[in-house]
């Protein structure tokens, strides 16, 4: 099991490509790892479980595992099968939805969390959508908590930033550490999130999705004439 402390005051990022994309290839998720490592970031999250082998066999640093089923409702490592599926794939952490919703499996969190502890040595990253999420995901044995869906389960505004608020909300409520996830686009968004409270801080799209940031140049270009 890692040491969370390897996180702390750290850049994770979440290196991801989507269906039917040029870059949905478990070897390109893996180099872009190892990209993302070389500039500094301490920790990669990767989605599938192919992804998670590859990555895991190209850095050395912890691999945080998920694997997405679906793309409504609770589809994130949604089950306990998804979630030992994860851990067996060799990821040092597993995140899953720790959202307040049903699970289609019908465990609560915390008996997904329990069972999936008793039989692998990891640990485990809820991505919530609000500071109840958060208290209820640490209550249930979560060792990280995310921000990760904030603005999507339905209980939040969809900020055009980062959910400063609820950073801060779960860093006074909670023990366990946050990790800030979900629209931090600049280095000066990174720097907010710490400032609000994060443990640690994980960037995506702004890093390692080429098309939506080219949508952004372009679209700046674009408006400038």
């Amino acid at each position: 099991m890692i040491d969370l402390e390897l996180l702390r005051g750290g850049l994770i990022v979440s290196c991801q490509a989507y269906p039917g994309e040029p870059l949905r290839d478990s070897d390109v998720t893996a180099r872009t790892a190892r990209a993302v490592v070389e500039g500094g970031a301490r920790a990669v999250r990767v989605q599938g479980i192919s992804d998670v082998r590859a990555t895991l066999a190209a850095v050395d640093v912890p691999v945080i595992g998920l694997w997405k089923d679906g793309d409504a409702g609770v589809f994130i490592t949604p089950t306990l099968r998804h979630a030992e599926a994860v851990a067996e794939a060799g990821a040092h952490v597993v995140a899953l939805d720790g959202t307040r919703r049903v699970r289609p499996d019908g465990l609560t969190l915390a008996e997904t969390i329990a069972r999936l502890k008793a039989a692998h040595d990891v640990l485990v990253m809820a991505d919530c959508g609000s500071s109840a999420d958060a208290r209820e995901a640490e209550a249930a044995g979560a060792d990280i908590l995310g921000t990760t869906l904030s603005g999507y389960s339905g209980e939040r505004p969809r900020t055009v930033g980062p959910d400063l608020e609820l950073i801060s909300q779960i860093t006074s409520e909670c023990s366990a550490p946050v990790m800030a996830e979900g629209r931090i686009h600049r280095p000066e968004d990174a720097a907010a999130a710490m400032a609000a409270g994060a443990f640690s801080v994980c960037v995506g799209t702004a890093i390692t999705h080429p098309t939506t940031i080219t949508g952004w140049f372009r679209e700046a270009v674009e408006g400038a004439h």
